[in-house]
């Protein structure tokens, strides 16, 4: 059963010097339980995706779409009251940087409690019981002094698991985490990529994982979505893309991971060439000025997209019959 199904999406913003089209016309699903990653370079549109999904974006963002059904409702009809009360209630949201996105006047109570007595109804004593709870739940030391202190005074990893249990305070059915072990050293990573799966498993919530590390893809999602200039280029399950990947972009996200094998002193392979600028977006393929395949139709026409099975889709002109027959080079 899909939980979250998106027809068409586009994402564009009016500013000073033109209008910036962030997210191209994208169709996705997530179903229920089920963890789905979402990766690309900056700038490829992974966030804007989810927060146009979600309502977040300011007022001037443009936001069309054929369908966003979340849960069997249209998400498009809700009107602001509504969005919020799904917010809070229904999907968490775990923001890329915890520093800025923790309120630095108030305490780690206040900031638990808050949502807890708007959704659910609780009152101050078992609002601060849940709060405990939930720090505990994403094992934090010594709770009971944290509820206490104010953002500033945490570690970076104690602000992302504080992140965390704000996402996850009302049992929300979908959890979307942009970039969750970002300026995070290795050692917190692992035990905030651990907790995540360990959430997923008690509570069966969909998790969606925005970020550009493909390592963190692999260990934590069983579906991929491949993000480049507004569209998506690539989508499969992990084994599909980490093994039977298509696209020339997603070759070379693959191709830009350290491996284990990887001599010492041997340098690692760059894309070469830089993301389109979104304000005049390619009229082909995004890919197109940076792809060392490209065809004179990929600077013309946008790829349709090509189903290869049930999970695994590409938008690349190279699926044609009459293409070349290219491999991934390792």
């Amino acid at each position: 059963m899909n939980l979250l199904e998106v027809k068409n999406l586009n994402t564009s913003f009016q500013i000073g010097v033109g209008t910036v089209h962030a997210v191209r016309g994208i169709s996705f699903h997530v179903e229920q339980g089920e963890s789905v990653g979402i990766v690309g370079e900056s700038g490829s549109g992974k966030s804007v995706t989810m927060l146009s999904v979600t309502g977040l974006l300011p007022d001037y963002a443009e936001i069309s779409a054929d369908a966003i059904t979340f849960d069997g409702r249209d998400i498009t009809k809700l009107n602001k009251r509504q969005l919020r009360a799904l917010h809070g209630s229904e999907i968490g949201m775990i923001f890329q940087d915890p520093m800025t996105s923790l309120n630095p006047l108030f305490t780690v109570e206040n900031q638990l409690t808050e949502p807890l007595k708007i959704h659910r109804g609780m009152d101050k004593k078992s609002a601060r019981a849940r709060a405990l709870e939930l720090l505990k739940l994403v094992e934090i030391p010594n709770p009971e002094a944290r509820l206490k202190q104010y953002p500033h005074e945490l570690s970076g990893g104690l602000r992302q698991r504080v992140m965390i249990a704000m996402a996850i305070a009302c049992e929300p059915k979908m959890i979307i985490a942009d970039e969750p072990t970002t300026a995070l050293d290795v050692t917190i990573q692992a035990q905030i990529l651990d907790l995540l799966q360990s959430l997923k498993r008690d509570s069966n919530a969909s998790i969606i994982i925005i970020t550009h590390d493909m390592g963190v893809i692999a260990s934590m999602c069983s579906r991929i979505l491949v993000m480049y200039g507004g569209t998506i280029c690539e989508q499969g399950d992990v084994r599909e893309i980490f093994y039977d990947a298509k696209h020339p972009y997603t070759w070379g996200l693959l191709n830009s991971i350290p491996k284990v094998h990887q001599a010492r002193g041997e340098k690692l392979v760059p894309i070469k060439g830089t993301p389109p600028d979104m304000l005049q977006p390619p009229a082909g393929c995004p890919f197109s000025p940076r792809c060392r395949y490209c065809m004179p139709v990929c600077r013309t026409y946008m790829p349709p997209v090509t189903q290869l099975s049930e999970t695994h889709r590409v938008a690349c002109h190279l699926m044609h019959p009459n293409a070349p027959k290219i491999g991934r080079e390792d």
